[in-house]
């Protein structure tokens, strides 16, 4: 896989710009949370201070997203346009700074992520058959029967019944 290394003897004083990009799998997210659908793309100057690398720019990557409201996939891009990240530089001669994009990255998720901030944004709205505030009675949305045998309850039910029996 590829990695963002860094070779810090090589590393001028004034720092260096560096552009590129990572393939996706560096996120190894699990499937059923959101998927990159493209690398990371970055532009970052690198510069060293004293013991830590700083790297500084702009990091982007298209992701898919389920949205919160009407439970479709959609594509958004995150971008992070003032990116700072402080690496610590220890004994080695080399960075390897992948894991901080990628942290920087996940970061900037959104919390309630939502189709209209698509980057082809979509109409969001729920379905109002599904809303139970003011729901009419005649909606033609089933109502699915419980499961015959389910007792889930019955340990609450049961807790009820001896303190009443008190």
């Amino acid at each position: 896989m590829k990695r963002f290394l860094i070779d810090l003897p090589t590393l001028p004083e004034e720092g260096k710009q560096f552009s590129g990009e990572l393939p996706p799998d560096i996120f190894d997210l699990p499937k059923d949370d959101a998927q990159p659908t493209g690398p990371l793309f970055y532009d970052l100057y690198a510069q060293r201070f004293g013991s830590e690398l700083l790297l500084t720019g702009t990091l982007s990557t298209p992701f898919q997203f389920t949205c919160v409201r009407t439970l479709h996939p959609f594509v958004q891009t995150i971008r992070v346009e003032n990116a700072a990240i402080a690496i610590e530089i220890e004994d080695s001669s080399q960075i390897d700074a992948t894991e901080a994009l990628r942290e920087e990255v996940l970061i900037h998720f959104p919390s309630d992520p939502r189709c209209d901030d698509a980057d082809e944004p979509q109409q969001c709205e729920i379905d109002p058959r599904y809303l139970a505030v003011d729901k009419p009675g005649d909606d033609a949305v089933e109502t699915p029967p419980r499961a015959e045998g389910d007792d889930r309850w019955a340990a609450l039910d049961a807790l009820k019944n001896t303190d009443s029996e008190r």
